[in-house]
């Protein structure tokens, strides 16, 4: 029996579509010092759903595959 996470994600990537509740996000500043009134001491850091980062890290994990395989990313 597969995991219900991995359910969903696997149907996600068969239908090529992600449901809109993965792409919304929420935006938190987070500051880094200096005057914290200043709004460059702050950096954005986005909260994404969970199944959108799982989501994410397979397209990552297969990238990096393809990559080694290829040897696109060697230098020279």
């Amino acid at each position: 029996m597969i995991p219900y996470p991995a359910w969903l994600l696997d149907i996600t990537i068969k239908n090529t579509t992600i449901p809109s509740d993965w792409k919304s996000v929420i935006v938190v500043p987070i500051y880094k010092g200096g005057s914290s009134i200043a709004s460059h001491n702050c950096r954005p850091v986005t909260l994404t759903s969970v199944f959108c980062q799982q989501l994410e890290h397979v397209i990552v994990v297969c990238l990096r595959q393809v990559c080694d395989t290829s040897k696109w990313l060697d230098e020279g």
